[in-house]
């Protein structure tokens, strides 16, 4: 599973902070830079794996005057906190989709 989601494609591309799942062996692993800027994946627990952080990359209004922002993987999040700015980090609950806390982006 990739984020929670059951994947068949051996080649369906990961990308960074993905969470990645082996339910034959119960082994959970996140998708990280090392040092030198590779991509390496770190083993994590299963509390872990339930969530995702996510970088805002922009912040809009929809049709009808909807907020919402988008991710840095490519996520769209309608009526997120209206104190959410572009750069904020996110906790991302891959279970049920919420926003559970956010961290602001101190430059």
């Amino acid at each position: 599973k990739v984020d929670g989601k059951g994947r068949t494609d051996v080649t369906f591309p990961t990308g960074f902070m993905d969470v990645i799942s082996i339910e034959k062996t119960g082994e959970n692993f996140r998708l990280i830079y090392d040092v030198k800027g590779r991509f390496t994946v770190h083993r994590i627990s299963s509390e872990e794996s339930r969530y995702k952080l996510c970088r805002v990359r922009r912040v809009s209004t929809g049709p009808k005057g909807v907020p919402y922002i988008v991710t840095h993987d490519g996520r769209t999040i309608r009526y997120p906190d209206p104190s959410i700015d572009v750069n904020d980090t996110i906790k991302y609950a891959l279970d049920t989709g919420k926003i559970s806390e956010s961290v602001k982006f101190e430059p």
